[in-house]
């Protein structure tokens, strides 16, 4: 029999990398993570011993919980927070019905960052505005940017503790043919086709090369203006995340669909 309030890997799967994602948090023993060190996209792992330090902060929340195999501790930690009034799901099937799905994207854990700051050069318009979006929706929702002026990033990741990237000398930078959103695709192995279309995307609008791709003018165009709108570099980053967003759907549901699709086309 199925557990109560349990969500289907297929269903998760849909859901990760959209702004409605479910906070999802893996309560796997130590001795099972070491045996697979790897988790969902977004995953966090929680002690399941440990209710009263996340309620709080789950509370208002829709969240999934994630074991080995979906039995004990998911369902006993969910069924838990539903008493604490959390709307708490479990994955059927746990880590080991995620994997049985084909193609199911995971990250290693020892690719994440131990802080969730991030810094790079101020005034962004497309790579450092996508590998934020890339990394909130697939790596670390709760993710933090700092942009600052040019000289500064090596010194204040250095003392905030922070993650570099695309600056001079930042472990995630272009590298070769990659600018930095296809590094980071490679560095977390999240090379799924949507993510891989959208990267050629972003690669061809961010080095100048517009016609590798039919969406990089747009792209471009749409990334100069929310420039020129916004003074404040995270006003502009909230703006555009939208347009990633999009992008994103598109890129994995609608790249067969035309204006003609809808019938109201000449």
């Amino acid at each position: 029999m199925a557990a109560p309030y349990e969500i289907s890997p297929k269903n998760l799967s849909r859901l990760i990398g959209t702004p409605t994602c479910p906070v999802i948090i893996d309560v796997s023993i130590d001795a099972d993570v070491a045996q697979d060190p790897f988790l969902i996209p977004t995953a966090q792992r929680h002690p399941h011993t440990d209710i009263a330090s996340i309620a709080d902060r789950l509370r208002g929340t829709e969240c999934v919980i994630v074991c080995q195999k979906g039995l004990k501790l998911s369902q006993g930690f969910a069924s838990r927070l539903r008493g604490h009034g959390i709307a708490a799901q479990v994955l059927e099937g746990g880590n080991y019905g995620w994997c049985a799905m084909a193609d199911a994207p995971r990250v290693a854990i020892d690719t994440l960052a131990a802080s969730s700051l991030w810094v790079t050069r101020h005034r962004p318009k497309i790579n450092r505005i996508a590998c934020p979006w890339f990394i909130r929706r697939f790596i670390n929702p709760e993710a933090e940017f700092l942009f600052v002026a040019p000289d500064a990033v090596a010194g204040l990741a250095e003392k905030y503790g922070a993650t570099a990237f695309d600056s001079a000398d930042a472990p995630f930078g272009h590298r070769g043919d990659l600018c930095t959103f296809g590094a980071l695709l490679d560095h977390f192995d999240l090379r799924a086709a949507p993510l891989d279309r959208l990267s050629h995307i972003v690669r061809a609008a961010d080095t100048g090369r517009a016609g590798d791709s039919p969406q990089a003018a747009g792209l471009l165009a749409v990334s100069l203006g929310l420039s020129r709108m916004h003074k404040d570099d995270h006003s502009q980053l909230d703006a555009a995340m939208p347009v990633y967003e999009a992008l994103y759907r598109w890129a994995r549901d609608a790249q067969a669909e035309t204006h003609a699709s809808f019938g109201d086309a000449p």
